[in-house]
């Protein structure tokens, strides 16, 4: 009788590890490889800085600074540029003329499990926010950075991260949200749909265990409950289009914030072809939010 009891429980920890495994493994981001072409015209060899910065957890965040050199010696305003899931700071590489010309500094992050990163046992909202707390602290340590003057921009998970962040920190002067989903609970059960995976009880269990590896709920770190606690000027930015996470998303997350700005494009959730024709609003947005006042 023992022996069987004891037999159940083993199995059942057994179950249990097989289960984490597999949820860890169908959720873990692809590694993709920096694009080959993403340092475009407009970007001087001596503006350009590759680098690695100390992360959380004694890992090693790859970045690219650009720096507008045409634009005096600073300290310049700065802007952090934290892609989406399974993406890299390559695929940010769109945003970086508009601010060089408008000068604005900006680092290119990789999340940890990403582009050249270092790996983790796992990837989360979370710890993209936590990445980008280090890819803050190294900024505000460089001299030609202006540590009053940084802003945060983000795209989907990595824009609910900029918002997580500012939600906690209030140390920034502005956020930019690119397709920023409303809450992590909707996203994970239209990922499971999709992969006609039953929410009762395959579905169910999958939710309340990814919490738990990740240390806190979806409820807590839900751009939908976060970004009424930031305090700085937010614009978000969202595709009509969007098959990834509905424009309804974008409407939400407005009627919850205090004051935020929408802009609503044609496109889909990648929205690197249809903002360059804005990026006017994006730099006439981030001078406002973190110049106004400051010029020398």
């Amino acid at each position: 009788m023992i022996a069987a009891a004891a037999a159940a429980v083993g199995g059942l920890f057994v179950l249990r590890a097989l289960a984490h495994w597999a949820i860890l493994r169908g959720l873990r981001a692809p590694r993709l490889p920096h694009p080959a072409s993403e340092i475009a015209q407009g970007a001087l060899p001596a503006s350009l800085r590759e680098l690695h910065i100390a992360g959380p957890n004694g890992r090693r965040l790859f970045a690219r600074l650009v720096l507008p050199q045409e634009h005096g010696h600073g300290p310049w305003p700065a802007v952090l540029a934290m892609h989406g899931w399974g993406a890299n700071a390559g695929l940010m590489w769109p945003v970086v003329p508009p601010l060089r010309a408008a000068g604005f500094a900006t680092l290119l992050l990789d999340a940890r499990c990403h582009g050249r990163s270092d790996d983790e046992d796992f990837s989360s909202l979370p710890r993209f926010a936590e990445d980008i707390a280090a890819g803050l602290v190294w900024l505000r340590q460089q001299p030609e950075i202006a540590a009053d003057r940084i802003a945060l921009l983000g795209h989907s998970v990595g824009a609910g991260a900029a918002i997580l962040h500012a939600s906690r920190q209030h140390d920034v002067c502005a956020v930019v949200s690119l397709s920023a989903f409303a809450h992590p609970r909707e996203v994970m059960r239209r990922l499971l749909a999709q992969h006609h995976i039953p929410f009762a009880p395959i579905g169910w269990y999958v939710l309340r265990h990814v919490q738990r590896v990740i240390g806190t709920s979806f409820d807590a770190i839900a751009p939908l409950n976060t970004l009424p606690r930031v305090r700085c000027p937010v614009l978000l930015v969202h595709g009509h289009d969007d098959r990834t996470v509905p424009f309804d998303d974008a409407l939400r997350l407005r009627a919850v914030s205090q004051g935020a700005e929408l802009l609503a494009l044609e496109g889909d959730h990648d929205l690197s072809a249809t903002l360059a024709p804005r990026a006017g609003v994006l730099v006439d947005f981030l001078t406002a939010a973190c110049l106004a006042g400051k010029q020398d």
